[in-house]
Formats: C-alpha cells, sequence, structure tokens
C-alpha cells in the first residue's frame, strides 16, 4: 500500500505517480498508455474522469491492463453544509466515494473537506470532523485509508477550512492510524512555519506526497500551478522531512495549470519526470 513500502517499480524513479489533474484533458484510458509510454508505474484517478471511463470497474480494469497501479482516488470529502439534510447526503456520497476507490483498485482517498457553509467557519469545521467520523466504519471495511488534504488559506472560504498539516493532524489523531492520515501537497503547505515538525508529527499517517510548484506571481487561484522547479518551492527538504516521516509510497505530480494543460500530454509528462528525477527523487 501507499506509504507501507511497496513501491511501483525498483529504485525511487518507480514512485514516480501521474495524478490525472496534470494531464485534464486525457481519458483514464489515454492517461494510463502515456503513463505507459513514459516509464511511470502509478497513477492518481480523478471521479470524474472515471465517471467518463463507464464507472470504477471500467477504469480499474484499464488501469490494471496497463500494469499500473493507483495512488490515490480524488476525491472525497466537501463535508460542509447549509442543512443537516445536505450533511447527510454528502456523507452518504464521501461512502460511495469509498466504495469506487476500492474498485478501482486504490487504497487512499483524497479529502478536500469543503468551504465555509451554515454557521460559519467553526461549525463547518465541525461538520468535516463528523463527516469523517462517519465516513470511517466504511472505509475500514473496505480497506481504504482516508487523507485529509490541508489547502492554502486563500481556499478557506469555498473548499477547505482545513488549511494547515496541524489542524488536519487533529482531525486525524481522532482516529485509527491505519484508517485516517493526511496527505502532504507542497502548494499548499510550503508557507507554513509549522510544516517541518507536522511533517514528523505525522509519521505513518502520511498516506499521500503531492508535488507541484508555487509560481511568483500567481496566474491564477485555481489554475496556477506550476511544474516543479518553475517556482519558488524547495523540494529538497519537504521530500527529505516526509521520507524521514517514514513515508516509501508514490510521489504525485498534481498540476492545476491551464497553460500546462493545453500542451501535448506526452509532452508535459517528459518534462514532469524530468523534473522529478533532478528535483524530488535523489532526495527520498
Amino acid at each position: 500500500m501507499p506509504g507501507s513500502g511497496r513501491e511501483g517499480r525498483e529504485g525511487q524513479e518507480g514512485r514516480l505517480s501521474l495524478n490525472q489533474k496534470t494531464t485534464e484533458y486525457w481519458s483514464v484510458e489515454e492517461a494510463a498508455a502515456g503513463c505507459v509510454r513514459a516509464g511511470i508505474g502509478w497513477i492518481g484517478l480523478w471521479r470524474e474522469q472515471v465517471r467518463a471511463a463507464g464507472g470504477a470497474e471500467a477504469a480499474g480494469r484499464v488501469v490494471r491492463e496497463a500494469g499500473l497501479r493507483v495512488s490515490s482516488y480524488c476525491r472525497g470529502g466537501f463535508f460542509t453544509a447549509d442543512s443537516a439534510a445536505d450533511w447527510r447526503r454528502a456523507v452518504e456520497d464521501n461512502r460511495r466515494v469509498v466504495e469506487e476507490s476500492a474498485t478501482v483498485g486504490c487504497e487512499v482517498v483524497v479529502l478536500v473537506c469543503g468551504g465555509i457553509k451554515g454557521a460559519g467557519l467553526d461549525a463547518s469545521r465541525r461538520q468535516v470532523e463528523k463527516g469523517i467520523a462517519a465516513v470511517v466504519p466504511t472505509a475500514e471495511a473496505a480497506g481504504v485509508r482516508l487523507a485529509i488534504e490541508p489547502l492554502h488559506p486563500m481556499f478557506c472560504a469555498d473548499r477547505s477550512v482545513i488549511v494547515s498539516l496541524r489542524q488536519a493532524l487533529d482531525i486525524a489523531e481522532g482516529f485509527p492510524e491505519e484508517a485516517v492520515g493526511v496527505a502532504v501537497d507542497t502548494f499548499h503547505l510550503w508557507w507554513d512555519p509549522q510544516v517541518w515538525e507536522q511533517i514528523e508529527r505525522a509519521g505513518r499517517r502520511i498516506f499521500s506526497y503531492q508535488v507541484c510548484d508555487w509560481l511568483d506571481p500567481l496566474p491564477d487561484v485555481l489554475l496556477g500551478r506550476g511544474m516543479m522547479g518553475d517556482g519558488v518551492i524547495d523540494f529538497a527538504p519537504f521530500t527529505k522531512a516526509v521520507s524521514a516521516a517514514g513515508y516509501t509510497g508514490p510521489v504525485e505530480a498534481e498540476i492545476f495549470n491551464q497553460e500546462i494543460w493545453n500542451q501535448p500530454g506526452h509532452q508535459v509528462l517528459e518534462k514532469m519526470t524530468d523534473r522529478y528525477n533532478s528535483l524530488v527523487a535523489p532526495h527520498l
């Protein structure tokens, strides 16, 4: 399982994973074929593309036939709601996400927890904790782990009221270590002065490590992530810290960027692999 020492191929190069958002316009089949051509052994699947592929069973079959493994399933979460009925619907949808993840052969669901709803910020954060608690039994039964992804504070209003690794761990530690953990994403956490001690604290609860760069100036709030090496993030200390904490699973390149999406996919994977090999892999 990701994070437990099982790797896609021999050596650190075999730990690279293509998160589907990096090649937004590729189908599951196209992304799987691209990974095979590029020598990438892992893929991170997104729910929208899985649906477009005919559902979890069909997408899982494509991935298995390509000889790939699934590093993460994106995304669960969005627990915050304006009413009790909407919150219950969100919980049920997250249970379906867990079942889909198990069907495609993935052990990690990434949770983007949801923005401010209902009675405000504090109430929304309580909704997140309650939502995760409600989904944990389904995840444990399915053999799927829930990775809380703290987002950069600029997303607090609309996407995630969990904005630091410390917050995410405060929630995760209320549940069994094998059930709930965190996703460490360089784009969201590079700014945090507590990030190194919190990565050490996370230890075995690191279920996913995602990399991309912070561009300066940021061209777009949502679609402004950069290819590794094009921005201000120093990947060496991040990668060393995650490795020292015990994480040995795949490393996902997850890049939301319209300019990159418009480029030929094979060129994106070539650059992604080169940057991973030079900036990330040496420090694993």
